[in-house]
């Protein structure tokens, strides 16, 4: 397995992770044995990086990743849970809360849901805009000091608020959209992360498979999260499956699959990035571990960019109240 660093400071982590949020039901109905399975896989595959929230299926997630784990060598594993996203019974999202006694109260049923004693990235999901970043990482520092977290990481901010937080404490990674079709971290993020030492873990690399190859106009369904995505839309699918067609061109003459191409791309902008996958297959997953194969030339990057021009997708990454809170979107959070 090939392997990048996490950061100035961090570890050796493999070169692409696994998401797991697809296995607790956002992308509809999800097979445990077959989830289960695809963390083996990949942990048999030398991935590292193992990606989940606290609120994915409000708890499930984390429940099944530390059944995974339990015939596994907890050391070998690199744990990043995201915190703060608030729940309701209906499934409903209700803000965010990332104060210094929440941030201690999430990280305990995280540890205990997960069967570890200590998580190696923790970060906020989410900007909490009612609490000084400053409070929030210095809440995560003192548990680094008490040994139940290793690293600090954070997710979807901006260059100023990456900035505030790292003067507080070392900052091992930025979690945040980064693919062919969501390309705002160009603009100066990635510059700003790269100042300061702190690596991207780029999470919706396939758009949340409308780039894979695979989707199919029609396809989701109940408790699908893409029949509310813009970008799946009337009105931005077929611009946007046109860009897929495009890409299955250049796919194609490297002998490589759409998914792959698309995956090799974001590895390719920079060996401080670290793309993962939200396989929940293990033939999705063993497709996207082909990418690290796939070696692409000056004239490969040109021809992927002229299918798939920067700025060409049809909608936004969300629906307009998720944008909005997307410290990351913000004009002025950009650099």
């Amino acid at each position: 397995m090939q392997q990048r660093q996490l950061g100035a400071a961090g570890p050796k982590v493999s070169a692409i992770g696994l998401g797991c949020m697809g296995m607790s039901g956002m992308y509809g109905p999800a097979d445990r044995a077959e989830s289960i399975a695809t963390i083996h896989a990949a942990l048999d595959a030398g991935v590292t990086l193992i990606d989940t929230g606290d609120f994915y299926g409000m708890g499930h997630n984390e429940m099944l990743i530390g059944e995974a784990l339990k015939s596994k060598n907890r050391d070998q594993v690199l744990l990043s849970v995201k915190f703060g996203a608030l729940r309701d019974p209906a499934s409903g999202w209700s803000g965010v809360d990332t104060r210094p006694q929440a941030v201690k109260n999430f990280l305990a049923y995280s540890l205990q849901r997960l069967g570890v004693d200590h998580i190696d990235i923790y970060r906020p999901a989410r900007l909490d805009p009612n609490v000084p970043i400053e409070e929030t990482v210095g809440a995560i520092a003192d548990m680094v000091k008490a040994g139940n977290v290793r690293m600090i990481g954070l997710s979807e901010v901006g260059a100023e608020t990456i900035r505030r937080a790292a003067a507080v404490h070392a900052i091992s990674d930025l979690q945040i959209e980064y693919s062919l079709i969501s390309r705002g971290i160009e603009h100066s993020l990635l510059a700003a992360c790269r100042a300061l030492g702190v690596a991207i873990t780029a999470y919706g690399v396939l758009s949340r498979g409308l780039i894979s190859g695979h989707w199919v106009k029609g396809a989701g369904g109940a408790g699908d999260f893409r029949a509310h995505s813009p970008r799946f839309q009337a009105g931005n699918i077929d611009q946007n499956l046109a860009l897929v067609e495009n890409l299955r061109k250049v796919a194609e003459g490297k002998g490589v699959s759409v998914a792959q191409i698309a995956i090799a791309w974001v590895a390719a902008q920079g060996k401080d990035i670290v793309p993962v996958i939200g396989a929940r297959r293990r033939d999705r997953l063993a497709e996207a571990l082909g990418a690290l194969d796939v070696r692409l030339s000056a004239a490969d990057l040109a021809a992927i960019e002229a299918a798939a021009p920067k700025g060409a997708a049809a909608g936004e990454r969300y629906v307009p109240q998720a944008m909005a809170a997307l410290d990351s979107e913000r004009p002025a959070a950009r650099g």
